[in-house]
């Protein structure tokens, strides 16, 4: 007869799952035990931490659009979860954790890796249930994805020891109390009321400077997003996890917005009267237009977040795709483009100050921007990009250029060290036949991505291949956002106590696990670099060593962190290169808006 484990992945792969990650531990030995019946079909994929296995199980919800699924013992293999989970439920991914529970006999005792699961789980989910009657396995499990599925978020099933090797009744007797349960789901089609969207369009027709900001709830609305933005002249910023919505090629495209945003985005946010915001909760009220400057209109499928980032007129609750196809016979096609215009001039000026940017080069370093902007047009064809959280992803988000059918993401909103890595293997098992590049500053790669090459080796047999798999490895030695953020928010000098990280060789650390190293120092090899490690056959680190001098500089210097950033350079150690460097990329930006300036000189 088969076990309760047995059962329980049969229910998920009934459910669609075919890949769960995880680590092993004495709490899922029932679980370890049906895996391995199981025969693969669903596999586990083991990893070297459990905070991986949530971040890979978070990043395959994110690239496929299922459910990702990982596995943890109980005690601190169920704690070491939750960084990764929280990476889901903050950016609204389908996941389901499958924990281990000590047995039921000795719960309450204050047993070896006890833990009050259920209260632990109970915030970063929006469904957790503990299994405690083997007929009961089959409803939670149900519920389980039905929850993640509709509400985009975390559900954790607990399921103790003994429980998972007793015997399965994977129908429960009909009786009182008893549950029968089915295996579906179906997405709804979630429309705003008639009224509201008669506002809404009233509110974008009588703008004339119309500025929109979409996130990934815009994801598959690609076409309508477009045609509401040719309608309405209008120029399209994009949040992070937006990246992908639409291709960076459209003139109107202003890329990211925010502190780590374009010049394009703020002007025009600036320069607005109208802000229409599609499947976004971008946070950041100082990179919003100020209130009472434009009217507002949103569009998001979740009724809670509606309304909260900036004051808005007409609150589109509703799909992103399904709203706009209801909007768009609405709206008038304004005939002034000049607003237009002066977006796609904003746009065309801010992509050549980020080439001179990026080919500034100091003393012989190379500039971290030159590691984007040389790969950007190398770019293959329907890749998969993602970062981690540092420096290197203000490159990320400005110099690499999405073309159609690429994917991008990171964690954005917990904006977490560590899960570049974890998600580009995730996306690389996901789509083995697909280009996947990671960027990865040395901090975050010290922290845990230089383990999971360990995992790299594991299945470097179904992880290698044609298509090229390369992790980006910025090395400056310092953790170097967050010292930019003591010096821009803090108004403190960088601190080498907490901000130096020692110079590892991460290239040869690579060719000692079996996989290729690729290093580079010199400026004028960025290039080459980048040719050699996409040719290769199996994974790549691709080691740059990068100046850590070279600012993330806004897109506009608030007046209080501008203070303090003067402040912090009175005793900063780096205070000559800064400012040298600083003054440099300033002028750059500066000299391509002077009056007859050409894009070509």
């Amino acid at each position: 007869m088969a076990l309760v484990a047995d059962f329980v992945l049969q229910r998920l792969r009934e459910w669609g799952v075919g890949r769960i990650y995880g680590y092993p531990g004495d709490g899922i030995n029932g679980l370890l035990g049906a895996f391995d019946r199981a025969k693969g079909s669903p596999e586990l994929i083991q990893v070297r931490h459990e905070e991986m296995a949530a971040f890979m199980a978070c990043a395959h919800a994110k690239f496929t659009g299922e459910v990702g699924c990982c596995t943890a013992t109980s005690g601190p293999g169920a704690v070491h979860l939750l960084n990764g989970l929280y990476d889901a439920k903050l950016d609204h991914q389908p996941v389901v954790a499958v924990v281990g529970q000590q047995k039921r006999l000795c719960l309450g005792s204050h047993y070896q890796q006890e833990i009050a699961l259920e209260q632990l789980f109970a915030d970063v989910s929006e469904y957790c249930q503990m299994v405690v009657e083997p007929a009961q396995a089959r409803h939670v499990i149900d519920r389980a994805f039905k929850t993640a599925l509709t509400t985009r978020g975390v559900a954790t099933i607990i399921i103790p020891e003994d429980v998972q090797e007793a015997d399965a009744q994977p129908s429960p007797p009909k009786m009182h109390g008893a549950v029968f349960s089915s295996v579906g789901w179906s997405r709804p089609r979630v429309l705003p009321d008639e009224g509201e969207l008669r506002k809404a369009a009233d509110v974008l027709n009588s703008g004339s400077k119309v500025a929109m900001i979409i996130g990934q709830g815009a994801a598959h609305a690609e076409s309508e997003v477009v045609e509401t933005a040719e309608l309405l002249g209008a120029g399209v910023a994009k949040a992070l996890l937006g990246r992908e919505v639409l291709p960076d090629d459209l003139p109107f495209v202003t890329g990211p917005i925010g502190l780590l945003g374009s010049k394009a985005s703020d002007n025009m946010i600036q320069g607005c009267d109208t802000l229409l915001m599609v499947g976004t909760s971008f946070p950041y009220a100082e990179w919003l237009p100020d209130e009472g400057q434009a009217r507002g209109v949103e569009i998001d499928i979740d009724g809670r977040m509606i309304g909260i980032r900036y004051p808005m007129e007409a609150h589109l609750v509703g799909d992103s795709k399904e709203t706009l196809k209801a909007l768009l016979p609405l709206l008038r096609r304004k005939e002034d483009r000049r607003w237009r215009q002066q977006v796609e001039k904003d746009v065309a000026e801010w992509s050549a100050v980020c080439e001179k940017w990026s080919d500034q080069h100091f003393g012989g370093k190379i500039n971290p921007q030159a590691v984007a902007a040389e790969l950007s047009p190398r770019l293959p064809d329907n890749c998969i990009l993602t970062a981690d959280s540092g420096s290197g992803t203000n490159w990320w988000a400005r110099h690499l250029k999405l073309r159609k059918g690429m994917q991008a993401s990171l964690s954005g909103t917990l904006a977490t060290m560590g899960p570049g890595t974890p998600y580009a293997i995730a996306a690389r098992f996901a789509y083995p036949d697909r280009p996947v590049i990671a960027f990865v500053g040395d901090g975050a790669f010290q922290m845990n991505g230089m383990n999971e090459m360990i995992t790299i080796k594991r299945y470097l047999d179904r992880l290698s291949g044609p298509a090229p798999f390369v992790f980006c490895v910025f090395n400056n030695q310092d953790l170097n956002q967050v010292t930019w953020e003591q010096r821009a928010m803090a108004g403190d000098p960088k601190f080498p106590g907490s901000q130096y990280i020692p110079d590892v060789p991460y290239a040869k650390y690579a060719e000692l696990l079996g996989l290729k190293g690729v290093y580079c120092d010199k400026p004028k090899k960025v290039g080459a670099a980048w040719d050699e490690a996409l040719a290769s056959d199996r994974p790549v680190v691709l080691e740059f060593k990068v100046d850590q001098e070279i600012a993330p500089i806004p897109p506009h210097i608030m007046t209080e962190q501008g203070k303090k950033a003067a402040k912090a350079a009175v005793h900063d150690p780096e205070r000559v290169g800064i400012a040298t460097k600083g003054v440099r990329q300033k002028l750059a930006e500066y000299a391509e808006r002077l009056p007859g300036r050409h894009h070509g000189d």
